[in-house]
């Protein structure tokens, strides 16, 4: 499975990872520059990303829990995500993410 992140210098990276993996690991195992400091525990907002509008239908919104830690963001907007709920398959191979700042590690 392959898929693209921008990057906040607007600079795109490619990762590729296996089905059921979540992107905030393949972002990591890419050498993505991603903070994710609970480590996909879903308890911080740090693997901030925002997923293309034209990926929204497959990808969906923020749970209530997840929009909630997302809350605690200035760069949140419509299609905020944690990328650590976010697991990839199939169905999502190509998919389009910018890294926001807060979760960028750079």
């Amino acid at each position: 499975m392959k898929f693209y992140v921008k990057l906040p210098d607007n600079s795109v990276r490619e990762a590729m990872t296996k089905p059921g993996h979540s992107v905030m690991e393949a972002m990591r195992d890419a050498g993505i520059p991603v903070r994710a400091d609970c480590g996909g525990a879903m308890a911080c907002a740090s693997c901030h990303v925002v997923v293309d509008e034209a990926w929204l239908p497959r990808v969906g919104m923020a749970g209530p829990e997840e929009s909630d830690l997302l809350d605690c963001s200035d760069y949140k907007v419509p299609g905020s995500r944690l990328s650590c709920q976010m697991y990839v398959g199939e169905s999502l191979n190509g998919l389009s993410v910018t890294l926001q700042l807060d979760a960028f590690e750079g």
